[in-house]
């Protein structure tokens, strides 16, 4: 497989032209890109995000607190430690905390009510929330993971999709976007070892595509009901991130690749979707961080170029920075 790969790239390389990931880059640009005011300005915001208070999802937050939109984030545990940690990295920012399973139709309620309370008016909805039960044979799974996986996954997008719809079709003359999060199996191709996480991550475009359908035509048989607000409906796509999510249960052949290849830190991932996102325009869109140009290159850079991952080593090892801290798993702490 490898060999193919770089056959490819070597046959193409004429016409590839590499382009610049790595971190250091991605945290320059973005901040040219930010206001060196952080001040309150009519451009703010309101911006939702679940599963806000780690990984790629506290990234979004501090992406979008760096650009002076307001933030309320959500996880299934008290965010209060994240909310702390945002507000001393913006002190001038507003962001709010609440805790939220989103599985749950009461909880759910209650983040749309306070977001409605704190923001006023939500223009963009992350639905970010995800787990996927472990790296295990379907047939050794629990009953209990299982379910876990499609409510969190599946049932929680259903739910706060809804709740985010209606509140945004409540706001008058307002453009409402909703992102709910893909992740492996979204393309086809099996997931061995996260076949539930797969099954669940499969059935969000399915979804959105559906909802794209309602929201522009209708349903057949029915008057399409006008609304205060227009509410749009995307796929999010943050590819291979270094969290929990993705380094729990890994082996080092999986750290190497592709890992190692593909995969970015949270900040990295942040840093490039929000202004995507940001800049999204009409209905059904994709917005993705692995696009074809970023695996190529990351492809080129390893098989053709030769050049070693920033964050694993040549045994499948986790690099650790010395000016970060990382957890027992090597993922790097956020705050």
């Amino acid at each position: 497989m490898r060999g193919l790969i770089v056959a490819l790239l070597v046959a193409s390389a004429s016409a590839f032209t590499p382009i610049r990931t790595r971190s250091r880059g991605l945290r320059a640009a973005a901040a040219t890109r930010r206001p060196a005011s952080s001040s309150v300005t009519p451009s703010m915001l309101g911006v939702v995000i679940t599963g806000g208070a780690n990984g790629v999802g506290f990234g979004y937050a501090d992406e979008f607190l760096a650009r002076r939109h307001s933030v309320v984030i959500c996880d299934v545990k008290d965010p209060a430690a994240a909310v702390a940690a945002l507000k001393a990295k913006h002190p001038n920012g507003e962001i709010y905390g609440v805790q939220c399973d989103v599985s749950s139709t009461e909880a759910v309620d209650n983040l749309a009510a306070t977001a409605k309370e704190k923001l006023g008016l939500v223009h963009y909805w992350i639905n970010n929330a995800g787990i996927n039960g472990g790296r295990r044979a379907f047939s050794e799974l629990s009953y209990g993971t299982i379910e876990a996986v499609v409510k969190v996954n599946l049932l929680g997008s259903l739910l706060c999709t809804q709740a985010a719809m209606k509140l945004m079709a409540e706001q008058s003359g307002t453009i409402g976007h909703v992102f709910n999060t893909v992740g492996s199996g979204v393309k086809g191709g099996g997931t061995p070892g996260y076949v539930v996480y797969g099954a669940t991550k499969r059935g969000l475009p399915q979804m959105t595509d559906s909802l794209v359908a309602e929201l522009e035509k209708g349903v057949q048989g029915y008057d399409k009901k006008s609304t205060a607000g227009k509410v749009n409906v995307h796929t999010l796509s943050p590819g291979m991130v270094f969290t929990q999510l993705l380094l729990d249960d890994s082996t080092p052949e999986l750290r190497k690749f592709p890992f190692g290849v593909l995969a970015a830190q949270p900040e990295e991932v942040a840093a490039d979707l929000v202004p995507k996102i940001l800049g999204v325009k009409g209905n059904g869109q994709k917005v993705e961080f692995l696009t074809t140009d970023r695996i190529l290159n990351q492809f080129y850079k390893k098989f053709v170029l030769g050049e070693k991952s920033e964050y694993i080593d040549d045994d499948g090892n986790v690099i650790k920075r010395p000016d970060a801290q990382y957890d027992e798993l090597g993922v790097k702490t956020q705050y």
